[in-house]
């Protein structure tokens, strides 16, 4: 009987509203890591499938406060996303332009670590935050504020410690992109000019980002 009675218990309150104060809790750990660092650096593969693309693409970002950041790729290799914390400068070899977009006007799948930039709230970042256990890890879902329209849901999968190991994005039109990192390193000595951004000679600078 107290064996029954003490699995009732556990059903009752793995149904309970405790996940969702398990999301908070987890969420809080998120926050406090990562409003400790002042850098970042890591490598990472992206991939992409939607609009009859599937692709895979790796290199290196770094992040460094306030407001910056760098994916450098290696495959393909010399593609490049800068962040310096006024403008966000997008750039392919080969390519006659440069795509330049205010800070504050950014609207990119390739920076969905922006918000770690500044000060991290992540419950105010994903309204509706919930939270999945992942193997070992965790998976918080939400959907980015202001992003509505064209994200379904924002997956981060974390481990107990609130570190961050792949980020997944859905959009409404069906297309996912998906993040993992490895070889994290935090608070590594990043010089300011890794997030200086020089157009090559004869490259024009046009103001906007370009298709994904």
């Amino acid at each position: 009987m107290r064996r029954t009675i003490l699995a009732i218990a556990v059903i009752a309150l793995l149904a309970s509203p405790l996940h969702a104060q398990d999301a908070h809790t987890l969420a809080q750990k998120v926050d406090a890591h990562y409003n400790h660092l002042q850098s970042f650096q890591a490598e990472y593969a992206e991939h992409y499938t939607g609009m009859g693309i599937d692709r895979t693409e790796t290199g290196t970002l770094l992040l460094k406060k306030p407001g910056r950041m760098r994916w450098s790729y290696n495959e393909p290799a010399g593609k490049l996303f800068v962040l310096d914390g006024k403008f966000a400068w997008f750039y392919t070899p080969g390519d006659a332009q440069v795509s330049r977009t205010p800070a504050k006007q950014l609207d990119d799948l390739r920076s969905p670590l922006r918000f770690l930039l500044g000060h991290t709230q992540l419950e105010k970042e994903l309204p509706g935050l919930t939270i999945t256990p992942d193997g070992s890890n965790f998976t918080l879902a939400g959907v980015p504020k202001g992003m509505e329209q064209r994200i379904h849901a924002l997956s981060l999968t974390v481990n107990a410690d609130g570190v961050i190991q792949r980020i997944r994005l859905e959009e409404t039109d069906g297309a996912v992109t998906e993040f993992a990192f490895t070889s994290i390193h935090e608070n590594v000595p990043v010089s300011d000019a890794e997030f200086t951004f020089h157009a090559p000679e004869g490259v024009e600078i046009v103001d906007g980002m370009p298709p994904i």
